[in-house]
Order: C-alpha cells, then structure tokens, then sequence
C-alpha cells in the first residue's frame, strides 16, 4: 500500500513539474488545427453549427414530432459525442505521433494523450457558443441549472483521459487498434440517443444503453441540466462519475504497465 501510495505521489508531482509542457503542447494543438484558416478560431462555433443545421434537416422529419425543440435537444448530444469522438480519436496517435522526440530525450509519455484530450475540451468550450446561439434562436427555455453544466463536462473529460491513455497504448503495440475503434465509435454513435427519443427503441435496447454506455450517462446529465433545466437523478449521476473513475484507472494501469515498452515499437 505504501510502495503505491508513493508512485500515485511520483506520478502527481511529475505531472506538476511537466505542467508547462502540457500547455504548450495544447495551445500548439489548437494553432495547428485552425493554422492558414480564414475563420481561424470562428469555425469552433460554425463548424457544429452547420452539422447541426444539416442533421436537423435530415433527423426532424422523422423524430421531431416526439421532441420539442429538436435543435437543441440534438446539439446537447452532438457536442459531447464530437467532442468524446474527436479527443480520443486523437489521442491514439498520441505516442507514435511523437516517437522522433520520444526517441531523443524523456518527456512522460501521458503527457502527449492528456494534452490530445485538453486540447478537444478546449475546443468543446468554444463550442458552446455555437449551443447558446441555438438556444437563442429557438427560444429555448434557460434556466440556472445550465450553470452546473462543467460537472458534467468534468466527469466526461476524466473518462476521455482514461479511454485516450488505453488507445494510445494499445496502438503502440496494435496498428489495427485505430480501424476497429472507427468502427466502435460508428456503432457507439448510433448506440447513443443523440438524434432521437431514447423511448422509440424496444425495451432491451433501452435497457443496455441505460446500463451499458457510458456516454449516455454523460449527455443525460447534460440534457437534464440545459435542455430539461433539471437536476439529474441520483443514479445517472453516480453512473458517470464511476464510469469515469474506472476507465481512468483502467487507462492508467494500462499505459504505465506498457510504457516502457514503446520505444521498442515506435
């Protein structure tokens, strides 16, 4: 217990003294992704916008007799997907990416994956504008449960870090880690009720993506918080945070079991 104790402590204070590192390896992540943009950091709002737009289009004429306020209700779930998507999307290749510099000094490895998953968070809030503008468009109703919305965000980040750390990992050792996840992540969007009533499906399915998928926890909560403006109950609550927990330490005993085994692959 002690010999643990004291690597959790090795663990934090390495992650303090590389926290300058961390920072500038998010902010170069985002100049990178909008560099020689006209639009530059506008198209964090547009972007969703427009997808928005054309999901609504598609999906409304099918679900929107059964949901109010279809745009929003839509974007509440489209946002954090994305955001779960496009962060640990990123972070698989957060090792190999960075194997020229892994190579030539040491740098903690789960820097590299946690600055991939801060980076798409920090995206995400600029994203959020793009969620307000809908709200006010379609006069949607605000209430001061919005404001509870970052821990909702937190619990989804600390699972991002954990699934990111494990990806990352395994695809060090498994190149074919990165096309299966693009199918998981294909089959886990439309697993997830983002576009449509959870109610429409038979009660076997509704069942195991209530019990079963994780982000359904999260954008639950989001919806009862902004789109609903109520408090979410108890046990969906406690369900995101433990989904969090564990696949952070999932994650971790994954990454640090193997890491000093990359350079032997990458």
């Amino acid at each position: 217990m002690k010999e643990e104790e004291s690597k959790l402590s090795q663990y934090l204070s390495e992650f303090w003294k590389y926290r300058d590192l961390l920072k500038l390896l998010v902010t170069k992540n985002i100049k990178l992704k909008y560099r020689r943009s006209f639009l530059g950091y506008l198209w964090s709002v547009l972007n969703p916008l427009m997808i928005m737009v054309v999901m609504t289009i598609v999906f409304s004429t099918m679900f929107n007799r059964n949901i109010e306020n279809f745009p929003v209700y839509l974007f509440c779930g489209q946002l954090l997907f994305n955001f779960m998507s496009n962060s640990t999307h990123q972070a698989i290749f957060s090792i190999t990416g960075n194997a020229s510099l892994l190579k030539k000094t040491y740098v903690p490895k789960y820097i590299f994956t946690i600055a991939k998953i801060t980076s798409g968070l920090v995206d995400l809030f600029f994203s959020l504008g793009a969620l307000i503008i809908v709200m006010l468009v379609t006069h949607a109703r605000f209430t001061w449960y919005a404001l509870l919305f970052p821990f909702v965000l937190v619990q989804l980040y600390v699972f991002c870090i954990g699934l990111g750390l494990f990806l990352a990992q395994a695809n060090v050792f498994f190149k074919d880690s990165q096309f299966i996840y693009n199918a998981v992540t294909t089959a886990w969007m439309y697993l997830t009720p983002i576009f449509y009533p959870l109610e429409m499906l038979p009660a076997w399915l509704i069942s195991c993506i209530k019990h079963f998928n994780p982000m359904y926890f999260y954008i639950g909560q989001f919806r009862d918080l902004v789109y609903y403006g109520r408090m979410p109950g108890h046990l969906i609550i406690l369900a995101g945070c433990g989904t969090a927990v564990a696949m952070l330490l999932i994650g971790m005993w994954s990454f640090m079991r193997s890491k000093d085994r990359f350079i032997l692959y990458i």
